[in-house]
């Protein structure tokens, strides 16, 4: 019984999640991979390999092929793969149901007809059966006495049974339009609507133009952060397989192909550049500087304490700014002064949740991040704080000129104050209790009480305007 690992024993592609493992930490490598790859495949995986390490125990394997092989031990069971060897022994290692393993080296790519010679070589002329997964596997299925077709697309055992005798398929799991919804994070556009701000405390609402720029701004900024979210998905493959929650997203499990996302991520964010340029080029330059904030974040920052909470607060800033120049408005010290301590609380109580989700399971550290849960009572502390002080700066604002210019009855704007205290008090509670999401924004917008602050907030405003 011989098996393919790549698509077949396991949902992803070694290549794959080593090359992405290793721009994760070394990113100007990626200038040397054409050197590489002109030496041939091979030659790659073994450059890649001799830089990277991969945990086999938090790789997405197909239970179906485990099960199966473990029911099979009367004959040889052999991983047949066309990745590096350092990486099939680890796994043979961890699985503990191979008898032999046979992998690419410095020389070699075993795949297509280099893995049929290989078997045949050993095993004879329809000595074996063989596990597949793609068309590349035709060439084996020919020469193997029965042919496993696993995970394979559409026709593909149609095809398969013409060159030989399919014993078995089994079907990939569905991964349409609701998994794709998903890995793009649909529901994170919800902090985008940040970029309507400006808009509101300019009181510009009935301004058609300045309506539509904001619009595009807000879908220009979501197409802009799902490639993100992709992009960093797939760099954070191996600390998002360790946590409770991260480690379902549909790149970490393996429900979505990793080449599909390492092509997703450049096309949407270059369609959310071309939208930015049509509401304002100005906005454009923002969503740039946006993007080169969220790539730092992903390739380094995100690792270093405090660093990554205060980049955090700057990005949903970023995009209150964007929302401004992109309506052509005048940016608000005071707002920009109370988004900046309000999203430093909120990204805290972000760190706050996972550190928390992380103590839950015994472990001492967050994977990929800079924290230990020892840090617990010190990040409540500050994000407790910056959360008050955001309150303080609204307060001060109602007295200021400004206000005093927008505003007919200013002095309504005081009974925000308290229900501010109450919202930032019962989200920390919330996170001490450990119900809260892990996205706190993401939380506030569909929590029923928070719901009920923000809209009460929003008449007292109107209500102060007169």
């Amino acid at each position: 019984m011989c098996v393919d690992l790549d698509g077949t024993l396991l949902h992803s592609d070694l290549l794959y999640e080593s090359l992405l493992s290793l721009l994760g930490k070394q990113p100007l490598l990626l200038f040397l991979l054409p050197f590489w790859l002109l030496r041939g495949k091979a030659a790659l995986k073994h450059e890649i390999a001799s830089r990277v390490e991969l945990d086999p125990t938090s790789l997405p394997y197909d239970e179906r092929i485990v099960d199966a092989l473990r029911n099979t031990e009367a004959r040889p069971r052999v991983l047949c793969t066309a990745s590096n060897a350092k990486f099939a022994q680890q796994i043979a290692a961890h699985l503990g149901v191979f008898d032999l393993v046979l992998a690419s080296d410095n020389d070699i790519n075993l795949s297509g007809a280099n893995k049929a010679r290989a078997l045949v070589e050993r095993f004879g002329e329809r000595g074996f059966d063989y596990m597949g997964n793609a068309s590349i596997d035709l060439s084996v299925w020919a020469r193997a006495r029965h042919a496993w077709v696993v995970n394979g697309p559409r026709g593909l055992a149609e095809r398969a049974a013409q060159v030989g005798t399919v014993a078995e398929q089994l079907p990939p799991a569905a991964a349409g339009l609701k998994t794709w919804v998903k890995a793009l994070r649909i529901h994170q556009w919800l902090k985008n609507l940040l970029v309507f701000l400006p808009l509101l405390a300019s009181h510009r609402f009935f301004d058609i133009e300045a309506v539509i720029a904001s619009a595009l701004a807000f879908v220009a900024f979501g197409l802009c952060a799902s490639g993100v979210y992709v992009l960093n998905d797939l760099l954070d493959l191996p600390s998002d397989r360790q946590h409770p929650r991260k480690r379902l997203r549909p790149f970490a499990a393996g429900r979505l192909p990793l080449l599909h996302g390492l092509l997703a991520a450049p096309l949407l964010t270059l369609a959310g550049f071309g939208l930015a340029v049509l509401a304002n080029p100005w906005f454009a330059l923002v969503l740039v500087g946006y993007y080169a904030m969220t790539l730092a974040y992903s390739l380094r920052l995100k690792r270093i304490v405090m660093v990554d909470v205060v980049l955090l607060a700057g990005l949903y800033t970023v995009r209150i700014i964007g929302g401004a120049v992109a309506i052509g408005a005048a940016l608000s010290f005071w707002l920009l002064a109370f988004s900046m301590f309000i999203f430093l609380s909120l990204a805290m109580l972000k760190r706050y949740t996972e550190l928390s989700a992380i103590l839950g399971t015994g472990k001492s550290t967050a994977s990929g991040r800079g924290y230990s849960v020892e840090d617990l009572p010190l990040i409540q502390s500050l994000g407790a704080a910056a959360g008050y002080l955001a309150v303080l700066v609204f307060a001060l604002y109602i007295n200021s000129p400004e206000s005093l210019t927008l505003y007919a009855r200013p002095q309504v704007l005081w009974m925000i104050c308290p229900l501010l205290l109450y919202w930032i008090s019962r989200l920390w509670i919330i996170s001490h209790r450990g119900a809260m999401d892990d996205d706190p924004v993401v939380f506030a917008v569909t929590d029923r009480a928070s719901q009920i602050v923000i809209a009460l907030c929003g008449l007292l405003a109107l209500g102060a305007i007169g």
